[in-house]
């Protein structure tokens, strides 16, 4: 069992009269956490699973009295899947007012299938958490830092999903298995989505630009999608936490790119499913683009789970000079280089027209050699 961060966050925060929302995608161990925490207090529990037409037909329209009589003297009441709960926001409403002595904690695999559902009823009233695959500061703290460089090859092609971790052999069907449908089931469940080959379609197309920056008029004449269906699909997969976006950083000169974006995606392992390419790291002409991918995805779970606030951008010029990766913490910026070749990490990896753009911006080149820093 591999001991996840936002065990002992989710611990501390039990009992202060608000709900608890784990978010995350399919697969990630939300409800391998939620058992683990419940464990852990040693306080009665009942466990609601939101897949259970029965408990779907009770939690929906529930009223106060109903829902004391089905909670009883449980200190804990857990709803699993609640996305699929028809006012599920109303309901834990309900639980968090009217029966305080109790928390409750509730999953969901998707932010646009339950946080549409309960951020007017739920306001003040929650802490809102998320649950991403195994990182590497994770798998470090399990078994050792030495254990996790020495994997860091297999891990830019298998990803972090703990189902991949703990297959002995068949990390290939499980990726694919995950990627031609778990992955997919929130958005063609809640959008109803006409075409879900051409979904795919725009999936591959995305993967295949990988750490370059995304045209949604050629994604568009590509998947055969009109350009706000192509908008639209990529928002659900964000919100499905398949991709996520980097915006381009501008603030001083004329040159640069001021709404390029770029699109990454949550897990290498996802990526390498869509395009199914599992070829090792030495045999791969993209090996700068999973890199690249590693390494801001790592960072994306390490400042979601030690509550570092960051925007994220990352930085280009009409002459092609770029900044792989960006961030803006408290009022300063932090700009990276990212390297898989460490005999290309000079000094001169950092463009010296940011730098003297941008002269109190601190920068850092990080390659195999110094990015446990970065990431844990």
């Amino acid at each position: 069992m591999i001991n996840r961060k936002l065990k002992k966050i989710i611990l501390d925060n039990l009992f202060k009269n608000k709900a608890i929302i784990l978010f995350g995608p399919r697969q990630t161990g939300k409800t391998t956490l939620i058992q683990e925490v419940c464990k852990s207090t040693k306080k009665s529990m009942i466990w609601l699973d939101g897949d259970e037409p029965d408990i779907r037909e009770q939690l929906s329209g529930a009223t106060s009295t109903f829902l004391k009589s089905l909670i009883g003297q449980h200190k804990i009441v857990v709803i699993d899947e609640a996305q699929r709960i028809k006012n599920i926001g109303l309901t834990m409403k309900l639980i968090t007012d009217k029966i305080p002595e109790t928390q409750l904690i509730v999953s969901g695999s998707s932010a646009f299938g339950l946080a549409n559902k309960i951020n007017e009823p739920l306001t003040g009233r929650k802490f809102e958490y998320l649950l991403l695959p195994i990182s590497f500061q994770e798998k470090r703290d399990d078994t050792s830092l030495l254990e996790e460089k020495r994997l860091l090859n297999h891990r830019l092609i298998y990803g972090y999903y703990p189902d991949v971790l703990n297959a002995s052999g068949n990390r290939k069907e499980i990726l694919k298995s995950l990627s031609d449908s778990y992955l997919y089931k929130d958005i063609l469940t809640w959008e109803n989505i006409k075409k879900p080959d051409k979904l795919e379609r725009l999936v591959q197309l995305i993967a295949f630009q990988l750490g370059s920056q995304v045209s949604y008029n050629e994604l568009s004449r590509s998947s055969g999608l009109d350009n706000e269906t192509v908008e639209r699909y990529i928002y659900l997969l964000e919100k499905a936490f398949i991709i996520f976006r980097l915006n381009s950083f501008s603030r001083n000169l004329r040159t640069e790119l001021k709404k390029s974006k770029k699109i990454y995606f949550y897990d290498n392992g996802i990526r390498n499913a869509v395009i199914n390419n599992f070829n090792a790291v030495e045999q791969r002409s993209d090996v700068g683009a999973l890199w690249e991918n590693f390494l801001i995805s790592e960072r994306i779970k390490y400042n979601n789970y030690n509550a570092v606030y960051a925007n994220r951008f990352f930085w280009r010029t009409q002459a092609q000079q770029e900044i792989d990766y960006i961030e803006e913490r408290e009022g300063q910026l932090f700009a990276y280089e990212f390297k898989w070749n460490t005999s290309k990490a000079g000094k001169k990896a950092i463009s010296k027209t940011f730098t003297t753009a941008y002269p109190e911006s601190k920068t850092e080149v990080i390659t195999p050699l110094n990015f446990t820093n970065f990431v844990c």
